[in-house]
């Protein structure tokens, strides 16, 4: 994350205090998105405010689909539809990628 996006570096104040680390903003993400928990949970595990930890999870979604973009969340061709049909008529679900397309 750090090396994708400047959000998730470490950085020190005029005081010279280091601020909220890549870790702590990154977990801070992974919590509400992994256990649907509001921003202001994370207060107490990791020390961090409801604002910031909204704008880390901003700043990680968006890190996310740029890096992972190209690949992941690119339209099927038509080698991924042959096999992503295969893989749902095997675990008996047939056709399974019309409910895919209401999702659009």
């Amino acid at each position: 994350m750090e090396a994708h996006n400047p959000y998730f570096k470490q950085k020190t104040n005029a005081l010279g205090v280091l601020g909220l680390s890549c870790l702590q903003k990154v977990t801070a993400a992974h919590r509400i998105l992994a256990y649907s928990i509001p921003a202001d949970l994370t207060d107490e595990y990791l020390r961090i405010r409801e604002t910031i930890t909204i704008e880390s999870l901003r700043a990680f979604v968006k890190a996310i689909v740029e890096f992972f973009d190209d690949w992941y969340l690119r339209a099927p061709n038509e080698t991924d539809i042959c096999r992503l049909l295969s893989i749902g008529k095997q675990r008996g679900f047939p056709g399974m990628l019309g409910s895919i397309n209401y999702m659009h």
